[in-house]
């Protein structure tokens, strides 16, 4: 795979982008590179999971997700990081300057959601509404491990079209295959 980002779409490339979507595979580094571009830009950074989640791991009503991406869609700028594609995809992406899809092979991500996993366990790490993993986060009936081989399909089958028609509409979309091309990447987007 080229590790050289897809630079296509109809902003010009001198334009900072103001609002931005970070795709990927839990795992692949999503909210690393979102905190690390909205740091460097300057603009507020969103993660879709803490919007999503409730205490206890339980969804947030679909109405209050929905009012939350719409006020979220109509600010000047963001850096959102997370997928949900078919709650997001139609109100959210249209509105970015910018998607980056990191499309990290899972011999990457695997190892990387182990160690993290494991960090956030032995560490007790709250993530979004007090919420905590725990070994079944990794054992359980809803491994992190089973759902990132599950979502590296799907995204494989499903991206490359949603994100050819964004293109054509005029947003820049970019796809990184490893992490030293998002960190070659981020360089160049933050500092050109």
């Amino acid at each position: 795979m080229a590790e050289s980002p897809e630079r296509t779409g109809g902003h010009e490339e001198t334009a900072r982008p103001r609002r931005i979507v970070v795709l990927g595979t839990s795992g692949s580094g999503k909210s690393t590179l979102a905190t690390r571009l909205a740091r460097e830009l300057g603009i507020d950074h969103v993660e879709l999971d803490a919007l999503h989640h409730g205490p206890h791991w339980t969804p947030r009503p679909t109405e209050e997700f929905a009012a939350d991406i719409a006020e979220l869609r109509d600010r000047p700028a963001w850096v959102v990081d997370g997928n949900y594609i078919d709650r997001v995809a139609d109100t959210l992406w249209p509105r970015a300057d910018l998607v980056v899809w990191l499309d990290l092979p899972l011999a990457v991500i695997l190892p990387r959601i182990l160690r993290r996993t494991v960090r956030r366990i032995r560490h007790r790490t709250e993530l979004w509404a007090g919420n905590r993993e725990d070994w079944s986060a990794l054992f359980g009936r809803h491994s992190l491990l089973v759902w990132a081989v599950r979502s590296q399909r799907a995204h494989q089958a499903e991206l490359p079209g949603r994100l050819a028609a964004l293109r054509r509409s005029g947003v820049r979309v970019v796809r990184l295959t490893s992490g030293r091309a998002a960190d070659r990447w981020l360089v160049e987007e933050t500092n050109g």
